[in-house]
Parts: C-alpha cells; structure tokens; sequence
C-alpha cells in the first residue's frame, strides 16, 4: 500500500463530555482507518503546552491549554492509506459554520475553540504528536480487512 502513513486524532473535552468518542472512532473504522493506538487521559497543562508548542507566542495559548486541561480526552492514532490527509477532511475545517455537512465538525460542533477533535496537519507533526502521546509505542498487527479496503 503507497502513502501508508498514521495520524494522531484526539477527542477534545468537548466530545468526550457530549458522549461522541464511539461516534466518533465508528466513522474512522467506517472509512477504512485502522486503530493502532487509544488512549483516555486528563493530561496536564505541561502536557498540552509541548502539544500546542507552535502556537505558544499566540493571543489564544493560555486559553486553548486551560481548555484542553478542563477534562480527560481520547488520543488515538490511525494508520491508513494517506491518513494525514484523510483524517483532516474528516473532521472538516477548524471554523464549524464553514464546515460542511457529513464533517464530524459540521455535524457536530458550533464554534471554533469548542471544535470537538483535534487531527494532525502534517506527517511530521504527526509523528511528534504520536511520541509525544504514545512514548510506549503503537500496537502492530495485521487487519485482514485491507486488502478490501486499498488497492
């Protein structure tokens, strides 16, 4: 399988206090993804700080840190053909109102800070998210559904 990559995808506190995680891991298993990590943690602020670390000189950051450290959330990785980018188009675009319909963010969220998920924008940032949050590894194994699902 070409371009057979894994993404970091993170149920904010939003979606874990609305009872969207099940919701929310079916759709990834319906698109073809295979769950390779899962993790539910009330991680620190320490925590969230080295996770959001490029937006640190930002207006936002001692929100958005507080607001991830309000509650556990559900840190996932999937791999997939082109996962990064599948995962993305997923979840939809970080404004909601633009976000369109059958998007886990146009079908479930309202505003941009309480966005519901969180997805890796790169291969890179993905692979420093999944150290970050997985420092013990990932599970390997083989899904005979695969050959069903890429070419």
């Amino acid at each position: 399988m070409s371009n057979k990559e894994q993404t970091f995808i993170m149920v904010k506190p939003d979606g874990v206090q609305r009872g969207l995680i099940g919701e929310i891991i079916a759709r990834f298993e319906k698109r073809g993804l295979k769950l390779v990590g899962l993790k539910f943690v009330h991680a620190t602020p320490e925590h969230f700080e080295k996770h959001y670390h490029e937006h640190r000189e930002k207006s936002f950051f001692s929100g958005l840190i507080a607001y991830m450290a309000s509650g556990p959330v559900v840190g996932m990785v999937w791999e997939g053909l082109d996962a990064v980018k599948t995962g993305r188009a997923m979840l939809g675009i970080t404004n909601p109102l633009a976000s369109p319909p059958g998007t886990i963010r146009g079908d479930y969220t309202l505003s941009v800070r309480l966005s519901t998920c969180h997805a890796s924008d790169a291969v890179d940032s993905a692979q420093k998210e999944i150290a970050l949050w997985f420092p013990e590894g990932v599970a390997q194994y083989s899904n005979s559904m695969e050959s069903w699902i890429f070419e």
